[in-house]
């Protein structure tokens, strides 16, 4: 069977597809903001709204691009730091299950004796 169909593909798949959606919309929305951007100035030639409407667009995708790209690196330091407080609370928790049981258990053998 495809390895597409595997459980820990279906995340990726769906993380990619939803990506690609994502931009997509950008994209769109990035060509309707430059045509309502140009629609008011009636003076420009065809060619001119053209190249107004490319160039608004390359930098708005630009920003996105950057905005997108800051806000990945932003999720992945956040989940690392996750992570490591999560395995350090883990951590003391155990500790302190450990301490407690073989604590109560002296006391038992201590208990036991008397």
């Amino acid at each position: 069977m495809s390895n597409l169909f595997r459980p820990e593909h279906d995340d990726a798949l769906g993380n990619e597809v939803e990506g690609f959606l994502l931009w997509q919309a950008t994209v769109t929305e990035a060509e309707q903001r430059a045509r309502d951007f140009t629609v008011a100035m009636d003076w420009l030639t065809t060619s001119q709204r053209a190249d107004i409407e490319q160039r608004y667009i390359s930098e708005s995708l630009k920003r996105a691009r950057t905005d997108i790209e800051r806000i990945a690196a932003r999720c992945l330091s956040l989940r690392t730091e996750y992570e490591n407080r999560y395995q350090s609370l883990r951590k003391r928790c155990v500790t302190w299950t450990l301490t407690l049981t073989v604590g109560a258990m002296a006391v038992c053998e201590i208990l036991t004796f008397l």
